[in-house]
């Protein structure tokens, strides 16, 4: 099985970011998030705030027909991934998938996905309680020399 050395991110899926952001950054002690990014691919806008070498994030679906639009409709805002960093995620998934965990496969990708210069793969959250997880083997280089 895959060795994980922490928890990467937690999502929240959100309705409204901007509305989100006004409830979280005071929690946070954050003035802004420290990673504000669009994925195209994944038709959403997140705001990730570094929380120590854990990624906070809140998603925001862009089109209204996205996965996040979906997880609202059906349980409504709340968390909807949790992360977690592995060395290779390639490797990860590959070994939880011959243990009989169910991938998600993207339509264009397949079992895993880009995301900068990193992949990262989805086990359905049938097989895990429900939850959403993701591997990703993120590298977290914004966080070198803080």
């Amino acid at each position: 099985m895959p060795h994980v050395d922490k928890i990467d991110h937690i999502c929240i899926a959100v309705k409204d970011l901007e509305a989100a952001r006004k409830v979280w950054e005071p929690i946070l002690g954050k003035d802004a998030p420290d990673d504000p990014y669009i994925d195209e691919p994944s038709k959403i806008r997140v705001a990730r705030y570094w929380l120590g070498d854990v990624g906070f994030e809140l998603m925001e679906d862009l089109t209204g027909d996205g996965d996040i639009s979906k997880f609202i409709a059906a349980r409504g805002e709340g968390v909807m991934i949790v992360g977690l960093h592995v060395a290779n995620a390639r490797d990860a998934i590959m070994e939880l998938k011959d243990a009989g965990y169910p991938i998600i496969p993207d339509p264009e990708f397949g079992d895993l996905r880009p995301f900068r210069d990193c992949e990262y793969g989805f086990v359905h959250p049938k097989k895990v309680n429900g939850v959403l997880l993701e591997l990703i083997d993120y590298k977290w280089t914004e966080l070198e020399g803080r």
